[in-house]
């Protein structure tokens, strides 16, 4: 894989470093923004038949249902059309950089020599854009004081990547940024879950399947390492999942009805859009109530 050009990364992060972006402005940027995308979660990315798409689609396939205006014609009816599996995809702002800033709002309709870079940058933007994420989250914690300038170097490097030209985004080398990104959340992860001790504690850190439709309803999962568990249509009504990291677990079907997930870490609002909740659901900071809880 070729190496990127560290002179043009470090001017990338000294520009970046020098612009002013409050809390909300870098908060937007991380969250889908389809008015500004080119539909590429629709086009770029593959799935197969089963209960979250009705049908099978390769990759580089428009979705049947993609209108020429780039908006989806059963966008309102989603879930009672058999594509679940849509309603619970975030891009967290990937799709908008690529389409007007990585290829300048050149769509891949109208520059078909574009279209096969196009939907190769995406799933990388992707990714980085999620550690972005995962990266602010932890900037913002009062528990990591401690490692705030790692955490920002970090941040600051990520997001000069996702700048950088598309020749260059497909030469990163991904799991070697990942893994830099991926020791400093697990230290977030430590420092604000270090109040909580529990007995059951290491059954719970095993991310196995064993927590597939676990009967968890009202367990105390303070501070719980759930990195990655598999919690598919676990039972967690009124849990208290205060603290817990829960990046990357699979909620999808899960029973979150009254459980508290204040101060939980790591959680994206597509985890909790798979899940299953209603009102008495208390969500962290900055996650909305997703309308199929409230029916």
């Amino acid at each position: 894989m070729l190496l990127i050009n560290q002179h043009l990364l470090k001017k990338e992060v000294l520009i970046l470093s020098n612009q002013t972006q409050t809390i909300d402005d870098i908060q937007n940027n991380l969250r889908a923004n389809c008015e500004k995308c080119f539909s590429l979660c629709c086009v770029a990315l593959p799935y197969a038949k089963s209960a979250d798409f009705a049908l099978d689609k390769n990759a580089g396939t428009p979705c049947s249902h993609l209108q020429a205006n780039f908006r989806c014609s059963i966008h309102t009816k989603l879930r009672n059309d058999g594509y679940k599996g849509c309603t619970v995809y975030e891009c967290f702002g990937a799709g908008q950089k690529v389409s007007q800033m990585t290829f300048k709002g050149k769509d891949w309709r109208s520059h078909p020599d574009t279209s096969n870079e196009m939907f190769a940058v995406f799933p990388i933007m992707q990714q980085l854009h999620e550690m972005l994420l995962y990266l602010h989250e932890a900037l913002h914690r009062e528990e990591t004081k401690s490692i705030y300038h790692e955490l920002k170097m970090a941040f600051d490097k990520t997001e000069a990547l996702t700048f950088l030209d598309s020749e260059l985004i497909l030469a990163v080398d991904l799991p070697i940024h990942r893994n830099m990104v991926n020791k400093l959340l697990l230290q977030t992860s430590e420092l604000v879950r270090a109040r909580f001790t529990y007995v059951n504690k290491q059954k719970l850190i095993n991310r196995s399947s064993d927590l597939i439709g676990a009967k968890l309803k009202g367990a105390n999962l303070k501070g719980s390492n759930l990195r990655g568990a598999l919690l598919i249509a676990a039972d967690l009504r009124e849990a208290d999942m205060v603290m817990a990291d829960l990046i990357g677990a699979d909620l999808r079907d899960a029973n979150l009805k009254g459980a508290n997930l204040r101060g939980s870490i790591f959680l994206t609002q597509a985890q909790i859009n798979s899940a299953n909740g209603d009102s008495t659901t208390k969500l962290p900071a900055g996650l909305t109530t997703p309308q199929h809880w409230l029916k």
